[in-house]
């Protein structure tokens, strides 16, 4: 969603426009995907073809002194709104964001920042168990309030909501469920060297069990920290993350992922990707689960083809394997 066009409206829909009387700039932009998938040879796959449209909405303007975006995107897989988020700026002070599934801030912007050309080693794997976060961290973005700011050359991004995570997909997760409060927070930077981003993102969720089990805590923790180099066409990734599962019985996952990727030539990039998350069982041996990710992708102008083969072995800490692979055609607008 990239390339934003002007579509000629000169009022902020919704909200937006019942409370300023200043002319505004709605934009949109969009993009159409079609895929084929390859999944695992046991898996019942049907038609392997499919397609994927997308379109934003996005409006701008000055609302009592601050300036206020609101953004709304729609996919094909939903017959009304997808998402949507409503940001107030204030300069100094920073910004505060209602997002509902944006995904604009938090913990979960940081899961897994490891180079990759296209999508990450865990894109279209089986579905991780309920009982798991499939090494991945954060609340949510579905219902929550954002605060970002920068303090010198640090970047803060921390969210509260009410509920817990569940598992994370493709890009994004929900925050329903669960009781009492959950936060997140996470602080990146590139100043340290030339080339080199680090960050690093704590949060407590709750976990639903609290106060339903006797002895087990209402609130996980989350934690990552990760650093990526980039020098020439050349970017290293390296990232630590742990989920402490506060439940009685919980299991604990600690990932680790390290990933490279290079621009061959203007347009066309590759990388690798290898991700491995220990699962501390109780009362019984430790499983780890290997995930591997090699993308390839070209881009000309506003369209991309890209080809992704993910594989997977003791597959959400059990003793499955998986594996797809994907070759997309993407188009922007």
């Amino acid at each position: 969603m990239n390339k934003f066009k002007k579509v000629g409206i000169s009022a902020l829909a919704g909200s937006l426009a019942a409370f300023s009387a200043h002319a505004v700039e709605m934009t949109a932009s969009g993009s159409a995907k079609v895929t084929y998938f390859n999944n695992n040879s046991d898996e019942v796959t049907g038609n392997p073809f499919g397609m994927n449209t997308s379109i934003a909405f996005s409006g701008s303007g000055e609302v009592n002194g601050y300036d206020t975006t609101l953004t709304i995107v729609n996919n094909d897989a939903n017959s009304g709104l997808s998402s949507a988020s409503l940001s107030v700026d204030m300069g100094d002070m920073g910004k505060v964001t209602f997002d509902q599934g944006v995904g604009v801030g938090g913990l979960s912007t940081i899961d897994d920042k490891l180079p990759s050309a296209y999508e990450e080693s865990w894109d279209s794997m089986d579905a991780a168990a309920t009982t798991s976060s499939n090494g991945l961290v954060g609340m949510g973005n579905s219902g929550v309030f954002v605060y970002s700011n920068t303090f010198g050359d640090y970047n803060f991004s921390g969210q509260f909501g009410k509920g817990q995570s569940v598992a994370n997909s493709d890009s994004a997760v929900g925050g329903v469920g669960g009781h009492g409060s959950s936060y997140d927070f996470a602080i990146t930077t590139s100043s340290l060297a030339d080339g080199l981003t680090v960050g690093a993102g704590y949060g407590k969720i709750a976990n639903n069990n609290g106060d339903k089990k006797e002895g087990s805590k209402d609130t996980d923790e989350h934690m990552t920290a990760f650093a990526t180099y980039s020098v020439g066409p050349v970017t290293l990734g390296y990232q630590q993350t742990h989920r402490e599962d506060n439940t009685i019985g919980g299991t604990p996952e600690s990932a680790t992922g390290y990933g490279i990727a290079v621009n061959l030539m203007e347009g066309l990039s590759v990388s690798y990707n290898d991700r491995e998350i220990e699962f501390a069982k109780a009362g019984s041996a430790h499983v780890t689960e290997d995930g591997t990710g090699v993308a390839l992708s070209y881009t000309m102008g506003s369209a991309k083809i890209a080809i992704q083969q993910n594989e997977v072995d003791n597959n959400d800490g059990g003793t499955t394997s998986d594996e797809s692979t994907e070759i997309a055609l993407s188009l922007s607008f």
